[in-house]
């Protein structure tokens, strides 16, 4: 016996028990997006490789350490997108998206990042990516607070986060601040970890992210980058906390709060939650005003964020004792008896599909007894069992048994059956996927 292949480590198979919950997310998006004006926009998973150096920065962990990047048969070096913004305002700018206008753009799919696979960090994973183009005030900031929180509640997660909100200023504020803090941890190097070190002369900001509680301590003197804004920075910040006070969002100023990749400045924002261990961040956003220029467009403010959808997926299943309502039929329909019996379920399975709107209908296929194709609809969850045998067939019915409560079977007349089903309350409105 051949050996058996395994999936590659940190690339996870979505099963069917799992898809309801993702269904459930992805409906949300589509309703919930469009309502704000979003549209869709499809990118391709494959990008060259200069794109994230010159977006990401080259001495970041996913540029240096994390991205999928081999050489094509051209010749070329290509990466496997490891996150959505870099492609998302690459194909804006190709396409003139941004040429004297604005856009709000939203997208979704599998990103890739070479890191230590553990709970809600994956080799492949999935995003929600949401962008606003061409806009500067703080009120676009705003609006994608609001939407994400809105997503949040959607999902019904909204009760397990808390909104944390930072400014970065600008890239003058920021280099100067960024002075300060190779100063101040210069003086306390032998108090730094190994990949604080690292850091201090390529990323400093990000030593403020640090999750070792032995330099805690140490994190917690070190100079605040709140007191370091330049003027314009600071009245935007206040104008984006102004208006998440009218709006009655909770957030928390955080003043550590900063972003992995250098294309952010002034507003970052990160919806976390505390049920998730470590990966506690659900999603995070921000302001990055100099990307487009970075990336051979003309200078354009834009903002966004994105939501992992993985860790969602994990809360939703933490929380649900069991899959959402879309993963089960509604009816499993059992064909007992002679080939006949089969043929004539498959005719009337196929005409319930095309005459009830919205139902999940199980065919038994593959034979089995009558007992054992019974308990197959026990196991399916389905509400009903339909029941065909050569008795039912010659006298034209068919027996509607209720597998989850106490009700009486009946017979109903095969060519009744669509009506009946129709009337069924099981059927009503919004009932498939939703939680």
């Amino acid at each position: 016996m051949s050996a058996k292949i395994r999936a590659i480590r940190g690339m996870n198979d979505i099963l069917p028990e799992q898809t309801p919950y993702w269904h459930h997310l992805e409906q949300v998006w589509r309703e919930v997006l469009p309502a704000y004006g979003y549209r869709e926009i499809r990118l391709p998973l494959l990008e060259k490789t200069e794109l994230f150096k010159r977006s990401i920065g080259e001495v970041t962990d996913i540029v240096e350490k994390e991205m999928y990047t081999f050489t094509d048969r051209n010749g070329d070096s290509v990466t496997l997108r490891p996150e959505g913004t870099a492609g998302c305002v690459r194909a804006a700018i190709e396409h003139g998206l941004i040429h004297n206008q604005t856009q709000r753009l939203w997208y979704q799919g599998a990103m890739f990042r070479h890191e230590r696979p553990q709970k809600g960090r994956y080799r492949q994973f999935h995003q929600l990516g949401v962008e606003a183009l061409g806009m500067e005030g703080p009120d676009i900031d705003a609006e994608l607070v609001l939407m994400s929180a809105r997503l949040l509640e959607r999902v019904g997660l909204a009760e397990y986060s808390v909104l944390q909100i930072n400014s970065l200023g600008s890239a003058a504020s920021r280099s100067s601040y960024r002075k300060l803090l190779v100063e101040y941890f210069s003086d306390h190097l032998d108090q730094l970890d190994e990949d604080s070190k690292r850091r201090l002369h390529t990323n400093p900001l990000r030593i403020l992210d640090s999750k070792n509680p032995q330099i805690q301590p140490l994190l917690e003197q070190a100079p605040r980058m709140s007191e370091h804004l330049d003027p314009e920075s600071q009245r935007h910040f206040q104008g984006l906390l102004s208006y998440l006070d009218d709006a009655g969002v909770n957030y928390q100023v955080n003043p550590r709060l900063v972003r992995g990749l250098d294309y952010y400045s002034r507003t970052v924002f990160e919806w976390v939650t505390d049920r998730l261990g470590a990966q506690g961040t659900l999603c995070a956003g921000g302001r990055f005003d100099s990307l487009v220029s970075q990336l051979g467009g003309r200078p354009t403010p834009a903002a966004g964020f994105a939501i992992g959808m993985e860790r969602l997926v994990a809360l939703l299943m933490e929380r649900d004792s069991e899959p959402a309502n879309g993963a089960r039929p509604h009816i499993y329909m059992v064909v007992a008896g002679v080939e006949r019996v089969e043929r004539r379920g498959m005719q009337i399975a196929e005409r319930l599909r095309a005459g009830v709107p919205g139902l999940r209908l199980l065919l038994n296929c593959g034979g089995g007894s009558f007992k054992s194709q019974m308990r197959r609809a026990d196991r399916s969850g389905a509400e009903l069992a339909l029941i065909l045998g050569e008795d039912e067939l010659a006298q034209g019915s068919i027996i509607v048994k209720p597998l989850r409560s106490a009700a009486q079977q009946l017979a109903v007349a095969q060519e009744d059956i669509g009506d009946y089903l129709a009337r069924h309350e099981i059927f009503s409105g919004g009932e498939s996927g939703s939680h």
